[in-house]
């Protein structure tokens, strides 16, 4: 781990202030994940670490030998440009990487899409020819049906016998007492 890097215990010892200062102000810092360290413990940069600085330095307006001679240089206060500038460069970064996953799934979006098109139009096509068969089967069908229809005719020609024996039970209609008398008489 590297030794610029300061747990937020350490640097509130460092400027006199508690922790609960310190976290206060790292809430101010950009929203990103924190790092931390091999036991799990936040860490702060030198950037993070100098913005704090500053807000706890204007706020007891504290400033000693000790803060000055931490390894930072000559540099007295921390440069929000500076940090600005470095959390800039890091959303474009991600922002660049966004925008390349974006577009790689709108080339897979793409390409779902025209073999969606495919697909329906090869449905649509099966469908057509599913109906074409189904009419020819029909028409099929209606012809041998007509050819069937003269084969009856003929039948009816053969055995006039059989008309006129349809024609005399219809003329004679049954009544429903009439069966019950027949079946008292069989008992």
């Amino acid at each position: 781990m590297s030794e610029n890097l300061k747990t937020i215990r350490e640097l509130a010892e460092e400027l006199g202030v508690s922790k609960q200062a310190i976290q206060y102000h790292i809430k101010y810092l950009t929203n990103k994940d924190r790092q931390t360290n091999d036991k799990g413990i936040v860490v702060l940069s030198i950037e993070e670490q100098r913005f704090i600085r500053s807000r706890v330095d204007k706020q007891t307006n504290k400033r000693t030998n000790k803060n000055q001679a931490n390894g930072f240089g000559n540099k007295k206060e921390w440069n929000v440009d500076q940090y600005l500038l470095s959390e800039i460069e890091d959303v474009r970064k991600n922002r660049d990487k966004q925008l390349a996953v974006k577009d790689k799934q709108l080339e897979n979006k793409d390409l779902q899409i025209s073999q969606l098109q495919n697909l329906l139009d090869q449905q649509q096509r099966l469908a057509l020819q599913d109906k074409q068969l189904i009419e020819e089967y029909k028409a099929e069908i209606k012809d041998l049906k007509a050819l069937a229809i003269p084969s009856h005719e003929v039948e009816k020609y053969v055995s006039p016998q059989s008309e006129t024996e349809s024609a005399e039970a219809q003329a004679k209609p049954k009544k429903w007492w009439q069966f019950k008398k027949r079946g008292q008489k069989n008992d």
